[in-house]
């Protein structure tokens, strides 16, 4: 039996450490409670504000990089072998994308904006310069093929091609791939269609311009709707796919999210560069630049074929026309150019398309599209968004390419 003194010391330090245990407890629950609140409550763009201007003119730089697939067999690749490619890369493009033109809608619950983007090319993170030249397909000619296959004027675009001694690869400089070029055969068609674009470049006119006016939720309303994009082109969805469902227009454009993310959320992003929404889920934790953050990647299901996810049923057009797991045609809103895009070196899809290109190794470190943000405030922000133009081989000439795709490009975003 213990003395009385020391029993009642016992019994104060007990009271002691349970006090203490109790105002932890309720401030490890109340602190992280204000903190949400604090942030949630400046997640809103506002005129002059700091979200609003970071929103507007975003400080952190933004990097496209390019990695071009330059073909070495075209003579065999004519009689019927394996293309054989060499990816060449990067050529690395400073990207700035301001909000101009910006618009308060409905009390300040929305906002209209556009948002140009413009390209400046980085020496000092390229393997090269614009003037390297790059042997790829002549999708020009692959598409105006496709497109008079089935007329009386496919002979004269023969007889063209013969006389500008046109073929279905060419070799081109880097800088003019990317932005554009003057086309020889589109030259020589011109004279029979003037409403013919004589210019071609991949992502041509897509320098220091927008890709049309936007509609953002402001998040004044619901934090969640923070930059969620309500409508593009005056229009809340697609038009280009068969369903409503794959028609839709939801989430962000991926370059900002609402605050305080979870991992059982999903992070949806629109992409007109894609034509379709997306989404992504949670992966794991890391650290990206000495800050924590959340991964989130989209699931295999989001460009799975029909037999996988039915719901992408309405990406397969013309109608019934299904492609494999993993590619994405998208020539309905590509000017009708034969485009399909895959992620880099054909990564998660079918086997048959690594195996049929010489230099095709794809793996989920370089080929993952990925996001990584901090789940509280969104700082650190690391998008990483990959993916590859493909050329659809489906010209009487092209066909006699095995594989019916050879890959163009690579394209990484990261900021």
């Amino acid at each position: 039996m213990c003395k009385k003194p020391y029993c009642v010391y016992g019994t104060g330090v007990l009271c002691i450490l349970v006090l203490v245990a109790g105002i932890v407890m309720i401030l490890l629950q109340v602190f992280p409670n204000i903190l949400y609140s604090q942030v949630k409550e400046v997640t809103v763009l506002k005129n002059g504000s700091q979200t609003f201007d970071i929103w507007q003119n975003p400080p952190a730089p933004v990097y496209m990089q390019y990695y071009f697939f330059n073909l070495t067999n075209p003579a065999e690749v004519l009689d019927g072998d394996k293309p054989a490619v060499v990816e060449i890369g990067p050529y690395t493009y400073r990207e700035y994308r301001p909000m101009t033109d910006v618009e308060f809608l409905e009390n300040g619950t929305k906002v209209a904006a556009l948002n140009p983007k413009t390209y400046v090319f980085e020496r000092n993170m390229s393997i090269g310069s614009e003037d390297d030249l790059i042997r790829t397909v002549n999708i020009p000619a692959a598409t105006v093929m496709q497109k008079y296959k089935d007329s009386i004027f496919g002979s004269v675009i023969s007889t063209i091609m013969t006389g500008e001694k046109t073929g279905l690869f060419e070799v081109h400089r880097v800088g003019d791939l990317l932005w554009g070029y003057e086309d020889r055969l589109l030259k020589a068609l011109k004279a029979f269609e003037p409403s013919l674009d004589d210019h071609f470049g991949l992502f041509y006119m897509m320098n220091a311009t927008d890709d049309g006016a936007y509609t953002f939720y402001s998040g004044s309303e619901n934090y969640q709707d923070f930059t969620r994009v309500a409508e593009w082109k005056g229009q809340r969805s697609l038009n280009w796919w068969s369903t409503d469902e794959c028609n839709m227009i939801n989430g962000t454009i991926g370059a900002s999210f609402h605050a305080v993310i979870t991992k059982q959320e999903t992070l949806y992003l629109f992409s007109s560069d894609l034509c379709r929404s997306l989404y992504a889920r949670f992966e794991k934790e890391v650290w990206v630049k000495n800050v924590p953050g959340y991964r989130f990647v989209p699931p295999s299901e989001v460009f799975a074929n029909v037999t996988v996810n039915p719901a992408n049923a309405g990406f397969c057009v013309p109608a019934g026309n299904c492609l494999s797991s993993g590619l994405l045609n998208v020539s309905v809103c590509k000017q009708d150019a034969p485009i399909i895009l895959s992620p880099p070196h054909f990564y998660q899809t079918d086997e048959k398309f690594v195996q049929d290109i010489f230099g095709m190794r794809p793996n989920k470190e370089n080929h993952e599209t990925r996001i990584d943000i901090n789940p509280v405030n969104k700082a650190g922000i690391m998008c990483v968004c990959r993916r590859a133009l493909c050329e659809g081989a489906q010209s009487p000439v092209a066909a006699q390419i095995s594989a019916g795709l050879l890959l163009c490009l690579c394209v990484d975003s990261t900021g």
